[in-house]
C-alpha cells in the first residue's frame, strides 16, 4: 500500500480520498498567520499562542475545507479513551476558547452530514475511521497512555453499536512520532501488552526502548475486529518533518498543534 495521507493544499494533508465526499486529514504547519515558535498555522489555543491568530487559522482551514466553524466539533483531550457521538447539540463546541469543548473525551463519532469532527496533534497518533455504508466516521487522539488503554477498540466498538459494519469498517493511523524518535521508560513499557512488547519495542538498555506507536495501534485495531485490508498507517514522522509539521519532543514543548479532521459534505 502507498502513503495514505497526501497533499492536497499547502496547509492539509487528506486520507481517505477514495470518497470525494468525505473531507478528511490533517493540517501542516504551513500558511498561517501564528508567530514564532508556532509559525505559522497553528490550531490549538492551548499552548500560549494568540487566541486571534488560532481563531484566524481556523478560519482558513474552514474557508478550504467548506464547513463553517460553527459546525466544528473539538473534544477537551484527557488521555483517555472516552468517545462522544456527536449531534447537533454539539455543533460549535470548542471553536473559540478551550472552555466549551466537549468535557472529557478524546474520541469523536457521527454520521451527520456537515459536521466536522475534530482533535489536535503534535507527536500523538491520529486516528481516522470510516464506514461508507452506514456513514459512521470518527476521530481520536491516542497518545501512549490512549493507545495501551484501547482507544482505538473504544472507538471501533462504539462505532459498530451504532451500527457500523465490523467488516466494512476502515482505520486510517496518521502522521505521529516515528519509532526512530520515540524513546519510552519502563513506566511506559510497563503498560504495553505483553503479547506485542517484541513487536513494537526496540531496547536501547534495561530501562529504555523505542516504541512504535503505529504499530501498535495496527495491532490493537486488527485485534478488535478490523480487516488487515481496512486498516492503513501513515509512514510519516512528525519528529523527521520540521518544515511540514510540529513535534512536541523534537521541538521540547515549544510547538503548535496540526488539526485533525474528519467530516461528511452534503
Amino acid at each position: 500500500m502507498g502513503e495514505p495521507f497526501k497533499h492536497n493544499t499547502k496547509r492539509q494533508l487528506t486520507c481517505f480520498s477514495e470518497n470525494p465526499s468525505l473531507i478528511s486529514g490533517l493540517t501542516t504547519r504551513q500558511g498561517g498567520v501564528s508567530g514564532s515558535p508556532f509559525d505559522s498555522l497553528n490550531m490549538g489555543l492551548h499552548v500560549n499562542d494568540r487566541d486571534e491568530d488560532v481563531i484566524a487559522n481556523r478560519r482558513l482551514i474552514a474557508d478550504e475545507v467548506g464547513i463553517p466553524l460553527e459546525r466544528w466539533v473539538m473534544g477537551e483531550q484527557v488521555h483517555g479513551i472516552q468517545v462522544k457521538r456527536v449531534d447537533k447539540e454539539d455543533l460549535g463546541k470548542g471553536t473559540l476558547s478551550l472552555d466549551t469543548a466537549v468535557s472529557g473525551v478524546d474520541g469523536l463519532i457521527t454520521n451527520q452530514k456537515d459536521v466536522l469532527l475534530t482533535a489536535f496533534y503534535a507527536d500523538c497518533v491520529p486516528l481516522y475511521f470510516m464506514e461508507p455504508t452506514s456513514g459512521w466516521i470518527g476521530i481520536a487522539h491516542a497518545g501512549w497512555k490512549g493507545t495501551v488503554h484501547g482507544m482505538a477498540k473504544a472507538m471501533i466498538d462504539q462505532m459498530v453499536v451504532e451500527g457500523a459494519s465490523l467488516d466494512r469498517l476502515k482505520m486510517a493511523v496518521g502522521p505521529c512520532i516515528g519509532r526512530n524518535h520515540y524513546e519510552v521508560d519502563e513506566h511506559v513499557m510497563n503498560h504495553i501488552p505483553p503479547e506485542w512488547r517484541d513487536e513494537v519495542l526496540t531496547p536501547v538498555d534495561d530501562s529504555h526502548a523505542m516504541l512504535d506507536l503505529k504499530a501498535l495501534n495496527t495491532s490493537l485495531a486488527l485485534q478488535a475486529g478490523l480487516r488487515k485490508e481496512n486498516v492503513q498507517a501513515s509512514r510519516i514522522c512528525t519528529y523527521e518533518e520540521e518544515r511540514l509539521l510540529y513535534s512536541h519532543r523534537r521541538d521540547q514543548g515549544k510547538t503548535g498543534r496540526m488539526l485533525g479532521f474528519i467530516g461528511w459534505k452534503s
